[in-house]
Order: structure tokens, then sequence, then C-alpha cells
């Protein structure tokens, strides 16, 4: 409460001098005319530099798209070139009459309305924009009223005991630490997405890559927090010696997951776009890798989270559905008064007519199974490039084809009969 009546009557002081200094009168003159001034020249330039740097719509190159982002910050040139002639007129205020606290003042009123832009019309997303509102307009006000360095020398004299930081040093590393975390996720994001585009990469190398990317980001991210905070790098070693009794009590899974994960995209046992099935039965698609477990999708939509680990210390069947091809099989029966040495031939002949089905490595290929109860049971093996389950219905489609194959050479397929017979026993 002291500190706010000093600054109120520090502030009535000032007032009462401005209302009765000629000085006062001609800095706000040169302050009105910056402000024409900048209203002048970003009519005339904004209009100029829209047409020097937007790109054609149809353009989609990153040049051009850089080129669009910088046009959104347009809005911030009023207030910035209002700024910079309000700066050239303090000077001369201060050359001619020894005082430029009035036009001082204005000239910080100017960055106020530019923080003010930035945040209501530049900024979009949610959470730079909640920053923008609860830290950056605050922050901004306080200087514009010019009482932000007596209050950050309150706060730097204020030690927090639990961590011997200053209040101060607390509050920007925690406002700089959310926005760095953010912008690191956002950089991960777009250079994974990147990174996973490369289509001349093996998919293993380009999780690999991105998992290398996402490490390099925060880690720069950890390190500039730490000097922002000033704190000497050297404190990494109890930190390190932290982390480390950690994975000692209670960490070992989740260190181990992650180790599981660099030797998985390492080796690349199994990598995005693999079908594979679990030991205990489940199985889908391989459709992200992270540093802790990988996500199958079934398909029927469903997720389920594995755990690294499990890749590494169990059995797991890979059916390599993004490189090498699966063999599949169905059966099917004949009649026993048909003639079944011209079976293979007329079964492997329709298989081999749809569009899917390989003749590398194998053509395919129909074996006699058994003699039945009904008929004489066959098989037929065929190879694709993909899996029988989800959009494709390989086995269907081959069981159709059998099925129309079969009635057009008039060939019977069996179903279950029984015989029986009465016995009229005499009495």
């Amino acid at each position: 409460m002291e500190f706010l009546q000093d600054n109120l009557l520090k502030a009535k002081e000032i007032a009462l001098e401005w209302a009765t200094s000629p000085a006062a009168y001609a800095q706000l003159g040169l302050l009105a005319l910056s402000f024409i001034l900048a209203m002048i020249a970003s009519k005339f330039l904004n209009p100029r530099i829209k047409k020097l740097i937007a790109p054609p719509e149809e353009d989609r190159a990153w040049l051009a798209q850089l080129r669009r982002f910088c046009l959104i910050f347009l809005p911030l040139l009023l207030p910035i070139l209002a700024y910079g002639f309000t700066a050239a007129g303090e000077q001369i205020t201060r050359s001619l009459f020894g005082a430029g606290g009035l036009i001082g003042f204005g000239k910080r009123i100017f960055i106020f309305l530019a923080a003010r832009i930035l945040v209501n019309k530049i900024i979009y997303a949610p959470f730079l924009k909640t920053i923008g509102k609860f830290f950056l307009l605050p922050l901004a006000a306080l200087y514009a009223l010019g009482v932000l360095p007596a209050i950050q020398t309150q706060l730097a004299a204020i030690t927090v005991p639990l961590v011997g930081l200053s209040l101060d040093k607390l509050i920007v590393g925690a406002v700089a630490g959310a926005v760095l975390f953010w912008l690191g996720s956002w950089s991960n994001e777009r250079g994974g997405n990147y990174v996973r585009s490369r289509e001349n990469m093996r998919s293993s190398v380009r999780e690999l890559a991105a998992k290398a990317l996402q490490i390099v980001i925060f880690g720069a991210v950890f390190i500039a927090i730490m000097n922002i905070l000033e704190l000497p790098l050297t404190s990494l070693a109890v930190l390190g010696g932290a982390v480390g009794l950690g994975i000692g009590f209670g960490l070992q899974s989740i260190a181990s997951n992650f180790v599981s994960g660099i030797i998985l995209l390492l080796e690349g046992q199994a990598t995005v776009g693999d079908f594979v099935e679990l030991d205990g039965g489940e199985s889908g698609r391989i459709v992200k890798m992270m540093s802790r477990a990988t996500i199958l999708e079934t398909f029927d939509g469903k997720w389920i989270v594995v755990p690294n680990e499990d890749f590494i210390t169990t059995r797991i069947i890979n059916y390599s559905d993004s490189g090498s091809a699966n063999r599949y099989s169905v059966d099917f029966s004949v009649s026993y008064d048909t003639d079944i040495n011209k079976i293979p031939d007329i079964v492997g002949s329709a298989v081999a007519a749809h569009p899917d089905i390989l003749s590398e490595p194998e053509k395919p290929d129909v074996e006699l199974v058994s003699f039945g109860d009904s008929g004489v049971n066959f098989c037929v093996e065929f190879w694709v490039n993909g899996l029988d389950d989800g959009e494709n219905k390989y086995s269907s489609d081959v069981l159709f084809l059998i099925w129309n194959a079969l009635k057009e050479h008039n060939i019977q397929i069996p179903f279950p009969q029984r015989e029986v017979r009465l016995l009229n026993e005499k009495s």
C-alpha cells in the first residue's frame, strides 16, 4: 500500500508539472503529430507491402507460407511507426527543453497498443492468447505507466525459500517455460509431420528421426529455461542424480519402455503401418509409436496401448503389411461323384483371375486335404499384398470365385447326409 501511495503522489506531481509547463504542450503537439504521421505512413505502406509480399493463392511452397505468415503482422505497422516517430520527437524535446516525460509516456502507450493488437488480432492459438491476456497485456500496461521497474525491484527482493530464486525470476521462468514448451510441442508436431512425409526414407528411419527431433527440441527448450532462470548447468548433476534415484526405486518400467522404443526404431522389428498380433491374441495396425508405448488400431476402430517393452520381451507376430506378402487359404468340398483330377485346374484358374492374387512367390495352389463323410475336402492357398480383414475381403472373394467356377462346370458342393436303415426284428 505504501508503494502504491508513493507512486500515486509521484504521478500527481508529474501531472501538475505537465499542466503548467510549456514543454509539456510542445510534447503533446509532437505526440499528436507523430500519431498523424504514423497513420498516413501506414495507409501508404500497407497496400504496397501486401502487394510485395503476398504470394499467389495457388502457391503452397514453404517460402509462400512464410510470406503469408509475415503478412499477419501488418496490423502492428501503425503502433510501430508511431513509436518510431515519437522516439524521434522525444529526442527533439529533450534537446530543446531538457524534458521528455510526457512524450516518453506516449511512446510507452504505443507499446501497449502494439501488445493489445498482437493479442487480439494476431495471436489465434488459445494457449498463447491466454498468456497474452493475463501476462503480456498487464506487463505492457505497467510499462506504459512507468511503474514496471519499481515493481520488478520489489519482486526481486522477495526470495522463495524452497527454490532459492527471486519471485520475479520464478514468474518470468514459469511464463517463458510455458510458452517455450508450447512452441516446442508445435515445432515437434510440424517437424514430425514433415519427417514422416518423406517417402524416400524407410518408415522405421522416419520414426527414429522424428523421435530424435523431439529430443533435440525439448532438450533445447529445457536448456533455454535453465538460462532464463539463470541456473548453472552444473545443477543438472543434482537433477540427474535425482532422476537416477527415481529410476532405481520406481521408474524402471518407464525407462525400460523408453529404451525399448529406441531399440524398436533402430532394429525395425515393427514400425508404423505394420499389422501385428500380440502374444495375448490382440491384433491391430501400428498407428503411432511414442516414447513409452505403441498404439495399435483394430479393424473395428479400437485403440490398444501396448508398452514398448512387450515388443522386446514377448512373442509378437508381425504380418509386415507395410512390405512383404501374406499367404492365406480357404477350404471347400466337392461330391464323391466328381472327377477330382479336374479340380486343381478349374479352381486354380478361377482364383488366379482375382486382380489382387499374386503369382509370386507362388501361384494359387489347390491341394487335396482329406476324404470326408460327405465329400472330398480341398483347400486353396494364395498370396496377397495385404491383410484379409478390414477393407480387404480376400477369403470371401476367393470363396465366391470357387462357387461360381464349380457351378459353371456342374460340380456339386456336398452337404451333410445320413443314411438311416430300419431293421425289422422277428419276435
